[in-house]
């Protein structure tokens, strides 16, 4: 599944570089229209951060959401700013499909135990970004002595199934996506479905993360750059299936 992203800050969305807020480009003024264009292209997936909530530590963006929801048909994951099991909830009603946990996988892995026990492992996933197998939080602005792997133990240990692992060194680069990282969790988490992101400079580097078994992949950067099209992305996802 190649899911497109769309990042949002103040009600628009842009790209960041390396996760740095100083440095965006705009991608749309209207982002549930993007979302829209995903839809048509055939691409039936969709993943939303809230960059606002990120940095807030609570969902900020939440009426932005509610169009993208109305104008995009498929499937959807939001992340940035959740740390309640309301904000959860609060998701889920507004039609959310998958609802992405980061800082409090770190910081209140008893909440996100909670989370699975009532939502099921379907509708939570453990978003683990970092660089140099170090955790980042907050945004990834804060940054924690915790790897990556120790964090995807913990949490697979207490029934979490899906990951989405950002090298955060990568992010909005267009360097390409760090292959060995994916290929060894791969090895160590057999069990666990991971969503590749960051870094992804066109259709090559799509390939080669197919190739060593990774089966979701977010691709943003490389679109807001015209590296690559929707068309491109939607006959590689037909052919992956």
């Amino acid at each position: 599944m190649i899911i497109p992203a769309i990042d949002l800050k103040d009600g628009h969305s842009v790209r960041l570089y390396q996760g740095d807020y100083a440095k965006q480009m705009l991608v749309a003024q209207v982002p549930e229209e993007q979302a829209k264009a995903i839809d048509e292209a055939g691409l039936n997936a969709l993943h939303l951060v809230d960059l606002d909530g990120a940095k807030a530590k609570h969902p900020v963006n939440t009426e932005t959401v509610r169009k993208i929801r109305r104008n995009f048909e498929g499937y959807i994951e939001l992340g940035g700013g959740i740390r309640t099991l309301e904000d959860i909830s609060a998701c889920l009603e507004i039609g959310i499909d998958r609802v992405i946990l980061g800082s409090v996988a770190v910081t209140d892995p008893e909440l996100v135990k909670n989370a699975l026990q009532k939502f099921g492992e379907e509708k939570i996933a453990i978003g683990i970004d970092g660089t140099n197998d170090k955790v980042a939080v907050n945004g990834w602005l804060e940054k924690t002595e915790v790897t990556l792997e120790e964090l995807m133990k913990e949490m697979e240990a207490i029934g979490a199934k899906y990951f989405i692992v950002t090298d955060t060194s990568k992010d909005g680069t267009l360097a390409g996506p760090n292959i060995d990282l994916y290929r060894n969790l791969k090895k160590e988490f057999p069990n666990a479905v991971i969503t590749a992101s960051g870094g992804i400079s066109g259709l090559a580097d799509v390939k080669k993360l197919l190739f060593c078994g990774v089966r979701e992949i977010i691709v943003g950067k490389a679109l807001a750059a015209g590296r690559v099209t929707l068309e491109e992305l939607s006959e590689v996802n037909r052919h992956a299936r």
